[in-house]
């Protein structure tokens, strides 16, 4: 393709090495330009792309008609770098969470129906192929009834210096960092999300936001889900989401994935696992082949809009839950003494 799609990158931190790499391997797009307010960031990565770099956004905008951007800074600046960009009807992929409340989702997917521009949140699980085969055969049903999903996000990271742990500028912490994934891939394979419980684990690295958390979720079609969350444990599993149906269960893995009926023994291979370079450059083509109206976005702003309002509505439970204490009433009342803490243990006679 020799007329491909100018993109601008906001943002040369971490994830936009990952950006810099898959646009190595796009058909549709190519990158013109790398904006980052730490100039010596914003050089580095251009030199390595063979593009021009800016240390101002606007600057950018003015000085270089684009076709499209994606957002890779922060959280709390999402809001007004896309709305900046989609009032100038360049189309927006940004990076998750879309934004870190949902009056500013709202705005900011109206801004781009108002233009007549592409907004997108980016979650690069929904584009890993694996993810996509096990939905096929979620929909095929050979699993049955699904009953429970689960999935885990945990490694060991210091988060201490990184922005992602202050609130001012993330808006939580592993809860709205991972998390964000975790809440739209569950709505991929189960559909709208009904409720949501978090329980908030001990705060291991000090920080001033959540490192550990476990969510639990229903669908509105009745279906469990629960996710652990962390940056300061590894859980060292090798599959990272799991399905289990009436039928069968499916595993979706870091180096493969495979599922099994329960009238079988054998578990069948259907994946060879993680491939980030190929997520993100599937993630770039759909959104290019979404704006060349080839394509129909595989995560709409509804689905964008939706992660937010889980997240929020999990940062409600999170902060307000209440455990019930249990009194043993009826075991004083028979004259032993509980000890909860004893395991099988529990109980020991009053007065020994």
């Amino acid at each position: 393709m020799t007329n491909k799609l100018k993109f601008g990158l906001i943002g040369a931190g971490g994830i936009a090495q990952s950006y810099a790499q898959a646009f190595e391997q796009c058909q549709t797009a190519e990158l013109v330009t790398v904006v980052d307010v730490r100039v010596e960031a914003a050089q580095a990565l251009a030199e390595r792309l063979n593009c021009q770099s800016f240390n101002s956004y606007q600057t950018m905008a003015e000085s270089i008609e684009l076709d499209a951007v994606i957002v890779c800074t922060p959280p709390v600046t999402h809001r007004d770098i896309a709305v900046y960009f989609l009032e100038r009807r360049v189309n927006v992929l940004c990076e998750k969470p879309l934004s870190v409340d949902v009056k500013s989702a709202i705005e900011m997917v109206e801004t781009a129906a108002k233009h007549d521009v592409i907004l997108t949140m980016a979650s690069k699980f929904r584009y890993v192929e694996d993810v996509i085969r096990a939905k096929s055969l979620v929909m095929s049903g050979i699993l049955g009834e699904i009953v429970l999903f689960e999935n885990a996000f945990t490694s060991r990271v210091d988060m201490a210096s990184r922005w992602n742990s202050n609130p001012a500028i993330s808006g939580g912490g592993v809860l709205i960092d991972n998390g964000t994934h975790s809440i739209d891939i569950m709505r991929y394979f189960l559909g709208s999300l009904a409720e949501v419980q978090v329980i908030e684990g001990k705060r291991i690295q000090s920080l001033e936001v959540e490192d550990t958390v476990r969510i639990f979720a229903k669908s509105a079609s009745g279906v469990v889900g629960n996710v652990d969350l962390s940056w300061s444990i590894n859980k060292e599993l090798d599959s990272y989401i799991r399905i289990y149906g009436s039928q069968g269960t499916i595993s979706i893995g870091w180096k493969e994935s495979k599922y099994r009926q329960s009238s079988s023994p054998e578990w069948i291979k259907f994946g060879n696992g993680y491939n980030k370079v190929q997520a993100f450059t599937s993630q770039i083509e759909n959104f290019s082949k979404a704006i060349l109206g080839q394509e129909i976005l595989l995560i709409t702003p509804q689905d964008s809009i939706a992660s937010v309002e889980v997240i929020e509505a999990a940062y409600k439970s999170m902060n307000q839950t209440q455990w019930t204490g249990v009194s043993y009433e009826s075991l004083k009342l028979l004259g032993f003494a509980a000890s909860p803490a004893n395991g099988d243990r529990a109980f020991a006679t009053l007065g020994k």
